[in-house]
């Protein structure tokens, strides 16, 4: 299966990476600078990296067409700079229309638990990506998680 990771210097993605690549997948990791991404660790020829920002269409023509499958795992919190709701819609929206034209039929999501009606920001943008990555003509499994704490992450760090 030929797979589409986002986020591929995040923690989640770091982890799951070899995970995919150990199961025999071809992965296309998307990260914004290539120079934070260390793919000599992997050693696969069933990895390859694309320096893409989502919220840049100019840089999205890179993608394949062929993928059959995207992992959405970008946020914008750990930005210092501008609104990062709006940031994280830019982001959400350009995937879709991305991943339309491809031949995936399948997203996974990882957002936070949004079980209350009343909702952070942090939250409330990440169901408004979820609402946002729903509406594909592709089928989208989200997972909503707590706060992930591990060595390395950034709530981990704090």
């Amino acid at each position: 299966m030929k797979i589409l990771l986002t986020g591929a210097t995040g923690y989640i993605a770091q982890r799951l990476l070899p995970v995919l690549l150990d199961n025999g997948h071809e992965v296309i990791c998307c990260v914004r600078d290539r120079e934070r991404f260390d793919s000599n660790k992997y050693r696969s020829v069933s990895l390859s990296v694309l320096e893409v920002d989502f919220l840049k269409t100019e840089t999205l023509k890179i993608i394949p067409d062929d993928i059959d499958a995207a992992y959405y795992l970008i946020h914008s919190m750990s930005t210092s700079t501008g609104d990062f709701e709006k940031m994280e819609e830019i982001s959400a929206i350009n995937f879709k229309n991305v991943i339309q034209r491809t031949k995936a039929r399948q997203v996974i999501y990882l957002s936070g638990i949004v079980n209350e009606e009343i909702l952070s920001k942090h939250l409330t943008s990440r169901k408004n990506v979820e609402n946002i990555l729903g509406s594909g003509s592709y089928s989208l499994t989200t997972l909503r998680a707590g706060i992930i704490i591990g060595s390395g992450s950034a709530s981990f760090e704090i």
